[in-house]
């Protein structure tokens, strides 16, 4: 099996310190492939939109932020319809296929998908696969067209089913090539365009004029490059109703608390947003910044005083937050999903029972209700924006298809989208930065040495200070 981080990238430089990283071509390999208007020049929908082509040289700058001095950087090629196509409408056999977990707007990818190769490019074969990629080789294939996916945006989940795991390489691209099928489309997380990249190398390396277009999808909007992943703000959404329950619960009773958790399994990107969004949080826990419990600065302390304060606290926590308390604690798992991650302990059971434990050792009475929405908000339909973005995301793939692009995947870079190299997705993971600070218990101390001495200490503090003295 191929190593997707062994695959070599296509650098095109440039003046000025100008890189392209561009993303391959049937043209690398089968160079001498015929081309044919593209359909949508008489497509009354579309012919009468002033340079509604994209120019060819047309690139997106990864980074906008720069010096006067700074080279140019690294550019993506410009996603949009060219004004000539490697296919024509009755050659294209496409399929689509969703692997990994769930996520809002997965059915509006998959209607936008059909509806936009049928509409715009005069396609009628196409194939959905069952059950993410073993479906290519264990399972039968669903005919796919504008009627039977007409209405399944409205719906949550996926109408294709899923699963995790069940990438065989060989089994795929020799289904696709007994299929006849020549345009794959993949929607999927970080995992599923690694695999992707692979059946790609595959399919470069037998020949095939084959194009692979990939759709990235995580709920936990920690794809790099891309700016946002789709579903994330329908998630955030729907997290804010947890949390309203969660603050009603808190501030209805004496020292009440509520604690939801929400994913985010290496990124806390939804419990952040979801936090700033409804303003009713008063601690927020993700995975960048680690916390700890107990002592000048804990959580402990913290809760205790909000609760002596207000009367009320709402905590939310992401799901990979504070798993290096849970390992000091309880027996160490270091077992994984079939996509390769690492299955997390529930730290909001855990950091509940944590909570009630410390505060009736204190004999200070809480009220203490945790809610768990982590399944509710990913099953849901995507709203109004989400909706859109699938729309944009679908057709920039299949743009790209017809175009002759293959190996790639789709998304906003700085607002406008751009075909992205399979590697670039999958590397590591997109964190939020709070990290980079020092850690609560280096702040707590800085603070406790700069602290001069006054009457606001406490009698054992003062006593300590005139001994020093």
């Amino acid at each position: 099996m191929v190593n997707p981080g062994d695959m070599q990238i296509k650098f095109v430089p440039g003046t000025a310190g100008y890189v392209l990283e561009d993303v391959p071509h049937f043209t690398d390999y089968l160079p001498h492939l015929p081309t044919y208007p593209n359909p949508l020049q008489d497509n009354p929908a579309y012919s009468v939109v002033k340079q509604y082509f994209v120019n060819v040289d047309d690139t997106v700058t990864q980074k906008i932020v720069v010096h006067k001095d700074s080279p140019r950087g690294v550019h993506f090629r410009r996603a949009g319809p060219r004004q000539r196509v490697y296919f024509e409408s009755d050659e294209v056999h496409a399929c689509i296929v969703t692997c990994g977990g769930l996520c809002p707007g997965l059915n509006t990818v998959i209607r936008e998908i059909v509806c936009g190769l049928h509409y715009m490019y005069g396609v009628n074969k196409i194939l959905g696969i069952d059950g993410g990629y073993r479906g290519f080789y264990a399972k039968n294939t669903v005919t796919l067209t504008p009627k039977v996916v007409d209405d399944i945006h409205k719906r949550g989940g996926t109408t294709l089913g899923t699963s995790r795991g069940g990438h065989d390489t060989s089994k795929i691209v020799d289904s696709i090539q007994d299929r006849g099928i020549n345009q794959v489309y993949i929607i999927g997380g970080d995992g599923t365009q690694k695999g992707a990249a692979v059946i790609f190398e595959e399919i470069r390396r037998r020949g095939l004029k084959v194009a692979v277009a990939g759709i990235p999808k995580t709920i936990d909007n920690d794809i790099p490059v891309i700016d946002k992943s789709f579903g994330f703000d329908t998630a955030v959404e729907e997290a804010q109703r947890a949390i309203n329950a969660a603050h009603v619960e808190a501030e209805s009773i004496e020292n009440g608390i509520g604690l939801v958790k929400l994913m985010g399994r290496n990124s806390g990107f939804i419990a952040m947003y979801a936090t700033l969004a409804s303003r009713d949080v008063d601690c927020c826990l993700i995975p960048e910044s680690p916390f700890y419990l107990e002592g000048r600065g804990g959580l402990y302390e913290f809760i205790e005083k909000r609760l002596k304060e207000n009367g009320h606290i709402v905590i939310v926590i992401a799901e990979g937050a504070g798993q290096d308390l849970l390992s000091e604690s309880l027996q160490s798992m270091d077992q994984q999903d079939a996509s390769g991650n690492k299955l997390h302990q529930d730290v909001g059971l855990w950091l509940s029972h944590r909570i009630k434990e410390e505060f009736g050792k204190k004999k200070m009475p809480i009220n203490l209700k945790y809610i768990d929405p982590t399944y509710m908000i990913r099953a849901i339909p995507s709203n109004a924006s989400d909706n859109v973005y699938c729309t944009l995301l679908a057709h920039s793939a299949i743009h790209g298809a017809m175009a002759g692009y293959t190996g790639f995947t789709v998304g906003p870079v700085n607002g406008r989208h751009a075909y992205i190299p399979f590697n670039d997705v999958g590397k590591a993971a997109l964190f939020n930065k709070p990290a980079e600070l020092l850690e609560p218990r280096d702040i707590a101390e800085a603070k406790k040495e700069e602290l001069p001495a006054t009457s606001l200490l406490d009698g054992e503090n003062c006593k300590e200070t005139k001994v020093n003295k």
